[in-house]
């Protein structure tokens, strides 16, 4: 009940006014049954504008971290994902890959429709990153289509660390939907699952326009964290 009250009431109209986005092919998305929705993922923003502007309800999996902050700001945020019907996944452990699978499957095994971010995390530059293949595996097993989506502008409005987004027209574009349908009972083939989510990734990055990187982005942003701490530990010897 809340969800529909958010998106119809209070959240999606604000949302909508605010931002103006504009919506290319909103017609992709199935009127009924399962379905996944994959996308890219610039900003905290996404979680909000993707959803408001469908018209079936849609759950995503989100980090666990959203649903266990601490003081006020924490409960208030975990009241808010669990009220729009988001579940939680824990990330960390050798585990948390199948678990998200788990919980996604699911949700698709209800007729519903699934959200799901093939990167895994936000890209904290804007550039669009090797998705993992949990999402090959769900579209594969469950045998639903998968619709890509890109987000376009909402890294500019609010990039990572940003609180307050800036008021700025987005677009929010999706593609035709994607048939696996082929790969039947073949969710345990590691080439099949590569190669079923680059074809997701591939027309994410045709939607979207970014530049594309062929690493995780995790690890990537991993590395770049790592690099500051290796040169106070090892600082430059002047000539």
């Amino acid at each position: 009940m809340f969800y529909y009250v958010l998106k119809y009431v209070v959240l999606g109209p604000l949302l909508r006014l605010l931002f103006r986005p504009r919506i290319e092919g909103l017609e992709h998305i199935p009127a009924d049954g399962a379905a996944i929705v994959a996308g890219n993922h610039l900003s905290f923003s996404d979680h909000f504008l993707m959803p408001a502007i469908i018209k079936r309800r849609i759950t995503f999996l989100a980090k666990a971290e959203y649903f266990t902050g601490p003081g006020l700001k924490g409960r208030l945020t975990a009241a808010f994902f669990r009220s729009a019907g988001q579940i939680p996944v824990d990330r960390s452990g050798k585990d948390a890959g199948q678990a998200a699978i788990r919980e996604g499957l699911g949700v698709l095994g209800k007729g519903e429709l699934l959200g799901i971010y093939p990167e895994g995390t936000r890209s904290h530059d804007g550039r669009l990153y090797k998705g993992k293949v949990g999402v090959a595996v769900m579209a594969i097993k469950a045998q639903v289509p998968v619709v890509p989506c890109a987000m376009v502008g909402t890294f500019e409005i609010q990039p990572p660390g940003q609180v307050v987004p800036k008021i700025k027209r987005v677009t929010i574009r999706f593609g035709e939907p994607l048939d696996f349908s082929r790969y039947a009972g073949m969710e345990n083939e590691k080439a099949v699952l590569r190669a079923v989510t680059d074809e997701i990734m591939y027309e994410i990055l045709a939607l979207s326009g970014q530049e594309y990187v062929d690493e995780y982005a995790a690890k990537v942003k991993a590395a770049q964290a790592a690099a500051p701490s290796r040169s106070r530990k090892f600082p430059r010897l002047r000539r």
